[in-house]
């Protein structure tokens, strides 16, 4: 029989890391108990006043196209908020909203990204980004970094790896999966490098809001005309406001740019659900009142893995300035990260995400967007697990 898959598609490795939460969830169904830390979303419910703004959307027939774009008020909205904010100021015209970040970051590679150009991405990386380069035809280059660094790349390594081909680099601050935050000057120092090769930014900030004390979220655009002529932003609703469900993020970029996603968009999805939208201009209108309490849950949540974690003999774990996912080490107990995760979740029923999704044979990312209760039954259970392997 003929083959009719296209050669990008076999290029591509599928999700891990919903691949795992998608067998933690069977094997609850099944009956069994299982402590998952592989979700990659807040257990929050989203805010009440979001809900009743896209209930009432689709209460007065908001069931229609928008543009494909979004709705003139939510980019209005969006531009507003990232003035207000994040201290950038885009037109309307320069913000494209999507089928959420991870959509946002797709266009962004489609958009600049030829056959044969190369794209820059620190490891440990969020695994559909490689992925994303790949389809555009493409080439990831990966540029490693360790917990000695707080898995952060220095300029001098992204000069070195800068060729004629590079066209872009990913940078994720707060980071999925190493909760790495990257000060300004560090953004700035690597954002000098790439303005002076004349390299694209793909800013990814879609946990600007899950930032913890001691650290400060910086928007690299905001650092003067010449960052932002070169940075794209991406960042959404999913994780600040637990909207993963609703699909929609956005971005912001040069007009050039925003123009050519416009297109793209209009093209492959159309535009965004239109009552979502509604719920969207109610998030960054609205009351931003919970962020306090999730914050102050989160926080002490990373607290508490992160002594357990470095408890156990065989583990280290470096902490986590951001986001909601800690990745420790577990290169001492002799088995690599895949193994490691196939391991503990026959054994003990637990399920983390292996490390090589992200690009590193040391670690496995453990979220912490989970209840107190799962977060330590799951501990006791990993700690017996390393403890036989120490």
């Amino acid at each position: 029989m003929k083959d009719f898959v296209a050669d990008r598609s076999k290029a591509l490795t599928p999700s891990l890391t919903l691949a795992v939460d998608a067998k933690a969830k069977a094997m609850k169904a099944a009956g069994e108990d299982v402590c998952g830390f592989g979700a990659g979303e807040p257990d929050f419910d989203t805010p009440q006043h979001i809900k009743d703004a896209a209930a009432a959307a689709l209460a007065r027939g908001m069931t229609k196209y928008t543009p494909s774009s979004g709705t003139p008020e939510l980019r209005q909205a969006i531009a507003d908020k990232l003035a207000r904010k994040n201290g950038i100021q885009y037109k309307s015209s320069q913000v494209i909203v999507s089928c959420g970040g991870k959509h946002s970051c797709f266009n962004v590679v489609f958009a600049t990204c030829n056959p044969g150009d190369e794209v820059i991405i620190p490891a440990p990386y969020w695994l559909s980004y490689p992925e994303m380069v790949k389809m555009a035809g493409a080439k990831p280059v990966i540029l490693p970094t360790s917990d000695a660094t707080e898995f952060k790349i220095t300029p001098e390594q992204l000069r070195a790896a800068i060729t004629p081909r590079s066209k872009l680099f990913i940078l994720n601050s707060p980071s999925n999966p190493t909760g790495s935050v990257y000060t300004r000057a560090e953004l700035e120092a690597l954002g000098r490098v790439c303005i002076e090769k004349g390299v694209l930014i793909l800013s990814d900030e879609i946990y600007e809001d899950l930032i913890y004390p001691g650290a400060t979220h910086h928007s690299l655009a905001s650092s003067g005309p010449e960052f932002y002529a070169q940075t794209v932003t991406v960042i959404g609703f999913s994780k600040a406001y637990s909207m993963t469900g609703w699909r929609l993020g956005y971005l912001a970029a040069p007009e050039p740019i925003a123009k050519a996603i416009d297109a793209i968009q209009s093209h492959s999805t159309s535009n965004p659900t239109s009552f979502a939208q509604a719920g969207a201009v109610a998030a960054l209108t609205g009351p931003q009142d919970h962020f306090k309490v999730w914050l102050a849950e989160f926080t002490k949540r990373r607290n508490y893995m992160l002594q357990r974690l470095n408890a156990i003999p065989g583990v280290t774990c470096i902490d986590a300035k951001g986001a909601f996912y800690l990745l420790p080490n577990v290169s001492k107990l002799g088995l690599a990260p895949m193994e490691f995760s196939k391991q503990l979740l026959e054994e003990e029923k637990v399920a983390v995400v292996p490390g090589e999704a992200f690009g590193t044979d040391r670690h496995v990312r453990l979220s912490y967007a989970s209840s107190m209760t799962n977060i330590e039954k799951g501990l006791d259970r990993i700690e017996r697990f390393c403890r036989k392997r120490a």
